[in-house]
């Protein structure tokens, strides 16, 4: 069976790009690079990565893009580009030939709602789908009227949620997330990653009974077929381990047949973002 993280990040820490790293999370506040990851995942028996962008930044881009060309585990990465711009054919068209990009994402839970509806972005969502070019949809709970929205107008592109749309699991709030949460999976054309969740709980005193409704409710929403295992490694480091992480996905996994546990190990997201390793 191939075990792939669908999500995972290196960066260069800088304050100015890093920011939004809390004092609570200050022991992400270095670098991270290929050679810290690859101990975690041949520990873990995981076979290929898919790398997301951290910066909006197409250096960063670039960057990731020959990482994974010297690194063949980095099965594929998750770019930034700035499609609202009004050349965004033609710099999509320089990744012409760059196999390992296999997606796009905008920080658009940084973003009012406004923008959402943005016709110059919806423009740029618009030249994906023909270059195979999935989009990564990273947004909070409050915005997921929007992330619908977002996600009917272009019912041809293949969209994938981060995070679980990062439900209150702080606050133990389930509620509208959950509604939400099935009325999006009701496109056929997002899948979702069961990433992010371990930080969205209290970092330092979480538990897995404090994580099952929500990992609960994605499973109900999507199913094994459309739900795929990340870390977010780094991030995640700030409330658990990699192995950790895993460990927890693997135990509410159980109950699942063989069959339903290696789609959401690996072949949800090697058929969505068209991983050959």
């Amino acid at each position: 069976m191939q075990r792939v993280d669908a999500h995972q990040h290196f960066w260069h820490y800088t304050e100015t790009d890093f920011g939004w790293i809390s004092d609570e999370m200050a022991t992400i506040r270095r670098d991270f690079s290929p050679a810290d990851l690859k101990p975690l995942l041949d520990a873990a028996g995981v076979n290929a990565t898919v790398a997301v962008q951290a910066r909006q930044s197409l250096d960063e881009t670039d960057w990731l893009l020959a990482l994974a060309d010297a690194n063949p585990w980095i099965a594929g990465v998750v770019g930034w580009v700035p499609l609202v711009s009004e050349d965004i054919a033609s710099i999509l068209d320089n990744y012409t030939g760059r196999a390992n990009l296999k997606g796009v994402r905008h920080v658009l839970q940084a973003e009012p709602d406004e923008y959402f509806f943005r016709e110059d972005f919806h423009r740029g969502l618009a030249q994906l789908a023909s270059r195979n070019l999935v989009y990564d949809v990273l947004v909070v709970e409050r915005q997921l009227p929007a992330a619908i929205a977002l996600v009917d107008r272009h019912p041809n592109q293949r969209f994938v949620l981060d995070h679980i749309a990062k439900p209150r699991i702080a606050g133990g709030l389930l509620e509208p997330w959950a509604t939400q949460m099935r009325d999006l999976a009701r496109r056929p054309n997002i899948t979702c990653k069961l990433s992010g969740v371990v930080t969205e709980a209290s970092l330092s005193n979480w538990t897995e009974a404090d994580l099952a409704p929500y990992l609960d409710t994605a499973l109900e929403a999507f199913g094994p077929a459309r739900l795929m295992f990340g870390s977010d490694w780094p991030v995640c480091t700030a409330a658990a381990s990699y192995d950790r992480w895993l460990g927890v996905v693997r135990s509410f996994l159980s109950r699942l047949s063989a069959d339903e546990q290696a789609m959401l190990l690996g072949g949800t997201s090697c058929a969505a973002y068209d991983l050959k390793f």
